[in-house]
């Protein structure tokens, strides 16, 4: 049902606005557009997978970088096209799992790699809200109250299950405590995952303000950052229709703030999305050979979900590749 949000939102959008904002964002993206954010999505795509790496390596679980880039591909390009964002991580958490003999463990990682990075994002877009002056500064207090309201919540969730409980809740919650300690918050780990995550923020948010410029926003880039960080923050939330929703809804209330109007706002975020689903095929490319290479080989049902795995494997708990 959550998806649904995110086609109300834009219907609503629709409406209020008319075809116009999103037909535009659509014809003014742009060649030169397109090819800086690939690149810059090739960036933060190798940064997320080396924090998945990380993480991973850090619960016990070999992972190639190699393998990791191409199901990060993968899973930004299913999060692109299905509902919610999330099912690409589903994907390639269960893919991992697969290969390493643990789906459990596999999709934990997954977990454990995306709260780490969206903890840093949040600091990230309170930081940039605090420190630079723009209309939207004030709902940096209020995204730092949610985020601690949720820690607090997270707290209080932890306490309540007893250190010896049986329950699957209760064992889940352990889990999860343990998975955190050390595969994101580790010696060896915390740095990295701190640095990647950091990269792919920044990356996100390059992207937005060229798609600003292309859409003719003429604001600063210094400027334009807070609405940037404020808009891919929203992104986050499991609402979206096939990437549309709240990226459009909170651009449209920010740029209305900043005196831009609503209109530009949807056009922006809708030039942002184009840049960042054509940015993303490289992973239906990977989908299409790996199916194709299951049809040759014979290896398991069309729908069953593996990771790519080269030669020069590790056995046990190793992941191929």
């Amino acid at each position: 049902m959550l998806p649904l949000g995110g086609a109300v939102l834009v219907g609503a959008l629709w409406w209020r606005l008319g075809v116009g904002p999103f037909v535009d964002g659509i014809a003014l993206v742009n060649g030169p557009a397109l090819l800086a954010a690939a690149v810059i999505t090739l960036f933060t795509t190798v940064s997320g997978a080396w924090r998945w790496q990380l993480v991973s390596r850090g619960l016990g679980v070999d992972l190639s970088l190699r393998t990791a880039i191409t199901a990060y591909y993968r899973s930004q390009f299913l999060n692109s096209v299905l509902p919610g964002g999330v099912l690409g991580d589903v994907d390639r958490g269960v893919g991992h799992g697969l290969n390493s003999g643990n789906v459990g463990l596999g999709l934990r990682a997954v977990v454990c790699e995306r709260i780490g990075g969206q903890v840093v994002q949040t600091v990230l877009v309170v930081a940039v809200l605090t420190l630079v002056p723009s209309p939207v500064r004030s709902s940096a207090p209020v995204i730092a109250a949610i985020a601690a309201v949720i820690v607090v919540a997270a707290v209080i969730v932890f306490a309540a299950f007893p250190s010896g409980g049986t329950s699957i809740w209760a064992r889940g919650i352990r889990a999860l405590a343990t998975d955190l300690r050390l595969g994101v918050l580790g010696r060896a780990t915390w740095p990295g995952v701190l640095l990647a995550s950091c990269a792919v923020t920044a990356g996100h948010a390059v992207i937005f303000l060229i798609a600003g410029r292309a859409a003719g926003v003429t604001l600063s880039p210094i400027r334009m950052l807070p609405l940037a960080v404020l808009v891919l923050l929203a992104m986050s939330v499991p609402t979206n229709l096939a990437g549309w929703g709240p990226r459009e809804g909170v651009a449209a209330w920010a740029f209305s703030a900043a005196g831009l109007g609503a209109g530009q706002g949807v056009t922006v975020a809708v030039v942002y999305g184009v840049l960042a689903f054509v940015s993303c095929l490289p992973g239906a490319a990977i989908l299409v050979v790996d199916w194709l290479r299951r049809r040759r080989n014979g290896a398991g049902p069309v729908g069953s979900v593996r990771l790519p795995h080269p030669a020069g494997v590790d056995e046990g708990s190793k992941v191929r590749g």
